[in-house]
């Protein structure tokens, strides 16, 4: 069956795509999802993977988010300078007869940093949570600290923390000690606070590992729930002066967002969760009014 949307919404990925046909009152008519992520494509494959994506759909104006504003995107959409807002007006355009604009990232000069596809999600929290200002923190394969004031993204910083725990459990000696599911939680709380306690040990922690589980039979998913603990651990020494003190939030797929909820626990840090898809959904729809396109 035909869908006729108002318009699009996209979050484009490294890894993969999702778009959902909307209406104009910003109600969710029909969904779509791929593998046909940025890193997938080349420049002149991304409208054939975008037809693709909404066959069956009515052409409708579309907006995204993600990497497909990357320079190896679709069309590059330039970062804006913080502090500022995290949406504006502007957006790419790229060379096609689709209407489709594209959601430019963020810049930090100093220390030099960006995000794309995050300040979507930031927008949708200020959307859904007017006047909030605190630190928001977005875990994922490259985590973001970002602090908000007053409407505005003032500074952020970078971790890389997921794409560290994919390394060492797929490319290192640690890979034949971690496999399965994390479900130790205990052993994850412990490791937090070993890592924020002694980050400097981080290394050799991280052998001690494989040398617990060869020598001592530790079971697997405790010494991966470990892994994670210490790497987050690690992460929240070095950003301690956004979480300090701070009202936090933390937008995130579930499993992750519960690993950093209950590290700020620990931590006797309360934070409130959002649903990450929510609030890109809420920040596209955000997205389409700073754009003013047709309602």
């Amino acid at each position: 069956m035909s869908v006729a949307p108002d318009w699009i919404a996209v979050d484009w990925g490294t890894s993969n795509v999702r778009a959902w046909a909307m209406s104009a009152s910003g109600t969710v008519l029909a969904e779509a999802h791929s593998a046909d992520g940025m890193g997938t494509l080349a420049r002149d494959q991304f409208e054939g993977a975008f037809r693709r994506l909404t066959d069956g759909w009515v052409a409708a104006p579309a907006i995204a988010c993600g990497m497909v504003g990357a320079r190896q995107g679709w069309a590059e959409a330039p970062y804006r300078q913080i502090p500022c807002v995290p949406l504006g007006e502007e957006a790419a355009r790229p060379e096609s007869d689709l209407d489709v604009r594209i959601i430019p990232g963020l810049k930090q000069r100093t220390p030099p940093d960006v995000m794309r596809g995050e300040e979507t999600q930031i927008a949708g929290f200020q959307a859904l949570n007017p006047n909030w200002d605190g630190v928001i923190c977005l875990p994922g394969t490259h985590t973001k600290w970002v602090q908000v004031s007053a409407g505005e993204v003032v500074s952020f910083q970078t971790f890389l923390t997921g794409d560290l725990f994919a390394a060492l459990t797929e490319h290192t000696v640690l890979k034949h000690s971690t496999a399965g599911e994390m479900s130790d939680e205990e052993s994850f709380r412990a490791a937090v606070h070993d890592a924020l306690a002694k980050p400097e040990r981080l290394a050799a922690r991280l052998f001690g590992i494989r040398a617990d589980h060869l020598l001592n039979d530790i079971p697997q998913d405790s010494l991966r729930a470990r892994l994670s603990g210490l790497l987050i651990g690690a992460e929240l020494a070095a950003a301690r002066p956004y979480w300090l003190g701070q009202q936090i939030a933390v937008i995130g797929a579930p499993g992750l967002a519960k690993l950093y909820m209950m590290a700020l626990a620990a931590q006797g840090v309360p934070a409130i969760e959002a649903n990450a898809e929510r609030m890109t959904l809420a920040g596209l729809k955000r997205a389409r009014e700073c754009m003013k396109l047709p309602t």
